[in-house]
């Protein structure tokens, strides 16, 4: 360091002092004369110049010598790369010129050059954790993957560098879709750092589509005891977890296993319609009718769906109407003011056959929230109450062109799924689907338009009256379709 400081300081003396002589020689217009140890000499301009210019090369070996005899002292004293170090030391500098400007490049977009630059560092400096890497990086920007991959397999030899080389592999395999691959890259790079976030992700999201649901609620768990999740956010994505490795279970056995998998699943988030629905089904197959109940109630008080519904009749599948209707008042009085409840008493009204009932249990649903399905029922109704045809059609038509009402949509894409999944088939995103109204988009609908005429207005044939059994078996259709809950 101090002979360092020493270089710099002769060398700013050596320009000032050949700046100084040459503004002297401009002023004066004369020669330089020079008297020492008895000598005398004279020298014009142009030899004054060169004389000067003779003596900072002269002062310049004179430098290289001592660096020399520096280092040789040192390999005297033990130093035994010092001379190595000597004579390397212009090529390391060149090749960390080289590195710099291959990391510029890299930055600046040009591809190309940064990976001219990258093998030129690697010639010129023995260091591969910065060179392989830049090299990698610069070849995967420049898109020459077999260099790239070369790259990376080379990065895996040393170990401050084998975990880089391997999420680089992963990467590439992960592009390429060779999912088996990449999940056993991604298995090694989270052995060698578990507490990486963008590892932990990308495990977690390959062991969910490769179904490994026990896999990932341990890649779940790490994440969480690394700070990466809070616990409400954890025990809800743990319960999806749970959930679908209690399906895959109940599709291979359906043994008692199964059915404690789901009720764990549906007590680590009991908000969670469909483990609140399988684990109510898993204690109706073991006969425990009550504890069903019990899940359905809390399922619907914490958010009314049409599942819960589905899976509350399957209890006592064979009650007649009025029975159901007496028994599901333990759901409807939980939240009787909400649309969900408001509809399925209208089913339920109308498998009992009283119309005028479900007319009143509809109230308003039909201005306020006037979805399809609430309006098929108003159709139902329409029907079992003996409207006229053209009546019935009217609701019909509007049905087709209304809202759905609440779906299974993405929170991150807004794609509509027809059921629950965890992960969204559309943009692969995990615990995305939530129960709600997905946005309008103001499309004109290839239905509901086109179709309005011919259902309020159909055209007039000449048909024998229907008798009365088809008559009936119609009515009855079109509530069994109305109540699809029920």
């Amino acid at each position: 360091m101090i002979w360092s400081l020493v270089k710099v300081l002769l060398f700013i003396g050596a320009i000032a002092g050949i700046t100084y002589g040459a503004s002297l020689l401009l002023e004066t217009g004369e020669g330089l004369r020079i008297a020492a140890a008895g000598y005398e000499f004279t020298l014009g301009p142009f030899q004054a110049v060169m004389g000067l210019l003779l003596a900072l090369l002269a002062l310049w070996l004179l430098l290289l010598l001592i660096g020399l005899l520096t280092a040789t002292l040192r390999f005297i004293n033990g130093d035994e790369t010092a001379i190595t170090r000597y004579f390397d030391r212009n090529r390391e500098r060149k090749g960390y010129q080289a590195l710099s400007d291959g990391l510029v490049a890299l930055a600046s977009g040009e591809n190309r050059v940064a990976l001219s630059r990258a093998v030129k560092a690697e010639k010129l400096l023995g260091k591969p954790e910065l060179t392989t890497l830049l090299v990698a990086q610069a070849s995967e920007a420049a898109g020459d993957t077999r260099r790239a991959t070369e790259a990376y397999k080379q990065l895996l030899q040393h170990e401050r560098t084998r975990f880089v080389g391997i999420r680089g592999l992963l990467a590439q395999k992960a592009a390429e879709g060779d999912t088996e691959t990449a999940l056993k890259l991604a298995e090694k790079a989270f052995a060698l750092k578990p507490k990486h976030m963008e590892t932990q992700d990308i495990l977690l999201k390959l062991q969910a589509n490769t179904q490994d649901w026990k896999g990932a609620r341990a890649t779940l768990d790490a994440k969480m005891r690394s700070g990466g999740l809070s616990k409400d956010i954890f025990r809800r994505r743990d319960a999806v977890l749970a959930l679908q490795e209690a399906r895959s279970i109940m599709d291979e056995t359906a043994s008692i296993e199964a059915r404690e998998a789901a009720i764990q699943a549906n007590k680590l988030s009991p908000d969670l319609i469909p483990a609140a629905a399988m684990a109510a089904r898993s204690l109706i197959t073991a006969g425990d009718a009550k504890g069903a109940t019990r899940i359905l109630k809390k399922a619907w008080e914490a958010h009314p769906h049409p599942d819960l519904a589905a899976a509350f009749a399957e209890i006592a599948p064979d009650e007649s109407a009025e029975a159901r209707l007496k028994r599901f008042h333990a759901l409807t009085a939980l939240h009787p003011d909400h649309p969900e409840t408001r509809m399925l008493q209208a089913e339920l009204q109308i498998a009992a056959e009283d119309f005028p009932a479900a007319r009143r249990a509809l109230g308003d649903l039909i201005d306020s929230k006037p979805t399809g399905r609430a309006l098929a029922l108003m159709a139902a109704i329409e029907r079992g109450e003996g409207a006229e045809e053209s009546v019935v059609r009217a609701w019909l038509a509007k049905a087709l062109s209304a809202p759905r009402g609440p779906q299974w949509c993405c929170d991150k894409c807004q794609a509509i799924h027809a059921s629950w999944g965890p992960i969204c088939d559309n943009c692969g995103g995990f615990d995305t689907l939530s129960w709600r109204e997905p946005p309008q988009v103001a499309t004109p609908s290839p239905t509901g338009s086109d179709l309005l005429p011919l259902l309020v207005n159909p055209p007039a044939k000449p048909e024998p009256e229907p008798a009365a059994e088809p008559e009936e078996a119609e009515v009855i259709d079109l509530a069994a379709i109305a109540r699809r809950a029920v």
